[in-house]
């Protein structure tokens, strides 16, 4: 059985939606998945990046393109109060709850995005946290070094292993990036040949060509 590592921050509507519709996208594929949270601000930060509510028009169009998809797969979303908010207090608190490779269940993952995006309200708001803590079962202190240290850990490791954007798939070296990579990643955990055909290759030789400038 295939071993997928879902590298995910709670910010994200993608990783949310990822989250909800791979049980769906995956039936009848033999596969696991670890769930690894990360800062994606760190993984903005180190590429150069701008997230999308940087940028006002594409913070208009995220936020509509989110809930066509949510109603397109039969995903229900509702916005957060605030977005983008901080998500340092979440991934604390998943991570509280962690296993020692820095990786949480599914039920830890899908507590925490629908606390986000399915519930609505502030993220943060202090009566919230509180009963999602209330509801999770922790092995550490979400406000000690160990989770600090085991969520720099594990963005620095996504970093490492090319991760720049999340929801991404990990499994056997490649990377998937983004919800509508679903189909692509099912495609390879079935083994479709393409994988290893021309087109594969055109992309790793026009990738390695040096940009303008």
């Amino acid at each position: 059985m295939q071993q997928i590592r879902f590298h995910l921050d709670f910010i994200s509507p993608y990783a949310y939606l990822a989250f909800e519709h791979m049980p769906e996208a995956l039936e009848g594929v033999s596969h696991g998945v670890r769930y690894q949270p990360v800062l994606l601000g760190a993984l903005l930060k180190h590429y150069g990046h701008k997230g999308p509510p940087a940028i006002p028009p594409k913070r208009l169009w995220t936020y509509q393109h989110v809930q066509w998809l949510g109603h397109a797969h039969g995903v229900q979303i509702q916005l957060p109060d605030m977005h983008p908010f901080n998500p340092l207090p979440l991934l604390r608190l998943a991570l509280a709850c962690a296993e020692d490779d820095g990786c949480i269940n599914r039920h830890v993952a899908g507590t925490l995005l629908r606390h986000v995006w399915k519930d609505g309200g502030d993220p943060n708001a202090a009566d919230r946290l509180k009963v999602l803590q209330d509801a999770l079962t922790l092995r550490r202190d979400p406000a000690g070094p160990e989770v600090k240290a085991m969520l720099h850990a594990n963005t620095d490791a996504a970093i490492a292993q090319g991760v720049f954007g999340v929801p991404t798939f990990g499994v056997e070296g490649r990377l998937f990036w983004g919800f509508d990579a679903l189909p692509m990643l099912r495609a390879f955990l079935a083994g479709d040949a393409w994988f290893e055909g021309p087109a594969e290759s055109a992309a790793e030789a026009c990738a390695s060509v040096p940009l303008p400038g």
